[in-house]
């Protein structure tokens, strides 16, 4: 492993590579922070410039574009609650309420801070690691993904508030349900579409994330007085970009605890840094102090953990984990290169010099965002009728440039005035864009595993994981029994 590690900082220290690098982050930050667009929008523009590099270097800038997206996909998350990727959605729950209190430069300061702990801690994880991580990413398969996405689900309505688990339950089985829209992909039936080809391929995250986020609350800005003459012109200070001691230990915990859950749930193929994002938050919820600063320092340093982590099965055993990991083998096999466990034995320096250059990656992430944070922050600070429009023209422009299709705009907006009488009655979003997200992994795992059981009765027995979660699952289904029971017989006595 040392002398892997010699190999790739070799490789990855070269002036031309560390240019790449430096390529690589900036491009997939400024594409980041645009909504609607994404990591694999981010690497496919810069397909035709890896076309002429050399495998090391070509992969050095792609994996540089990745997490940079990811980095700075919290920008517009936190600023105009218009998350710029899928993984920043769970930030936006706490760092656009912090925005609108003024403290814009206080979330945008902890979410690189954290981005750039977890992508480091992730580095370094994959570094010591990466052979052991390939047997438990293949250990996992479609029972046990289906019960974790399970567990996934329940844990959202089981540990909201105790006057939100019915509207949550409902808002997250609305998600289930937009979820199907478009083509079965086992049956090759259309559902649900309406006759209309536009709904053939579903409907695309970007318009869900948009309508229910940004242009509900743009909306929202506009008939709410109290969004209307919320408090303008606040000026950044430059403390708010150091992190006090008092704060900086909790946070460091949080951060620690984040990262390792995001950076092994980003090695299971399949499951991302969205998924890994949603599990920190909802972690940290139930077992930190509730903070909003935890909340934005948890999914940021889960979903950067995590795009280290989806390097895992990608570059040990050939199996992209994710759609964004699947164009970056793409664009391997157009270099020649194998992935798997040739790729460490034949070339050592491609294997070891993308992973070295993700340390690099994230020091130069953290020293692009800081000195911008000052800038952006005022973005917040702009009054509402130029908030608002720029709000709606992002959401729009995110929402076309990614299906170039009038039909989408429309959708957008009726899923916008629903998710705005949601809100005005009290139903939360998250849970609907959690179901909306794991719907389609749900469904095809639990259909693998009917496939599976092939008449045996307990076949789910015999995988001891299956066992240990749905343990955890049937442990989760019976606190809101068991906290009922304490409170009535506190009553009782």
């Amino acid at each position: 492993m040392w002398d892997g590690i010699t190999t790739g900082l070799e490789t990855a220290l070269t002036l031309t590579n560390l240019l790449w690098v430096l390529v690589g982050c900036a491009a997939g930050t400024v594409v980041g922070m645009l909504p609607g667009l994404g990591p694999i929008t981010a690497i496919a523009l810069m397909i035709p410039i890896s076309y002429k590099l050399d495998p090391a270097g070509g992969l050095i800038m792609m994996a540089g574009v990745y997490y940079g997206a990811v980095f700075g996909g919290s920008t517009s998350a936190i600023l105009i609650n218009a998350p710029g990727v899928a993984s920043t959605v769970a930030t936006s729950f706490d760092g656009y309420p912090m925005a609108r209190e003024g403290r814009a430069g206080r979330a945008l300061a902890i979410a690189a801070y954290a981005s750039f702990a977890g992508g480091t801690l992730g580095a370094v994880a994959l570094m010591l690691f990466a052979g052991y991580l390939a047997a438990l990413a293949l250990a996992f398969q479609s029972p046990e993904y289906a019960l974790l996405l399970i567990l996934a689900l329940s844990s959202v309505v089981v540990f909201a508030p105790p006057g939100q688990r019915l509207p949550g339950l409902a808002t997250l089985l609305l998600g289930l349900i937009l979820g199907t829209v478009g083509t079965d992909q086992l049956a090759g039936v259309q559902r649900f579409t309406l006759g209309r080809l536009d709904l053939a391929d579903g409907i695309p995250f970007v318009i869900i994330v948009m309508s229910t986020f940004a242009l509900a609350e743009a909306f929202r800005m506009v008939i709410s007085d109290e969004q209307i003459s919320a408090p303008q012109g606040q000026a950044l200070r430059a403390a708010e970009l150091r992190i006090p001691l008092a704060q900086a230990r909790p946070l460091a915990r949080v951060v620690g605890r984040s990262s390792l859950l995001g950076f092994l749930v980003g090695v299971l193929p399949g499951a991302g840094a969205t998924l890994a994002s949603f599990f920190a938050y909802d972690l940290e919820k139930r077992i930190g102090n509730g903070s909003r600063e935890a909340g934005v320092a948890a999914p940021e340093a889960a979903n950067n953990a995590a795009s280290t982590g989806s390097f895992v099965p990608l570059l040990t055993l050939g199996i992209p984990g994710s759609g964004t990991t699947a164009v970056l083998l793409g664009v391997m096999l157009s270099y020649g290169l194998q992935p798997g466990p040739r790729l460490l034995t034949e070339q050592p320096e491609v294997f070891w010099g993308v992973i070295v250059s993700m340390y690099l990656g994230n020091i130069f992430l953290l020293g692009l965002n800081l000195p911008l944070i000052p800038y952006l922050a005022r973005l917040i600070n702009l009054p509402p009728k130029v908030l608002i429009p720029l709000i709606l023209g992002f959401a729009t422009l995110g929402v076309y440039l990614t299906t170039l299709n009038p039909f989408d705009l429309i959708v957008m907006l009726g899923l916008a005035l629903i998710a705005l009488a949601l809100r005005w009655f009290g139903f939360p979003l998250a849970p609907l864009l959690l179901g909306f997200i794991l719907s389609g992994l749900l469904e095809e795992n639990l259909r693998r595993t009917l496939l599976l059981y092939d008449g045996r009765a307990f076949f789910l027995l015999e995988r001891p994981a299956v066992v240990a979660i749905g343990a955890i699952t049937l442990v989760v289904w019976m606190l809101p029994l068991w906290q009922r029971l304490r409170v009535r017989g506190g009553a009782d006595g």
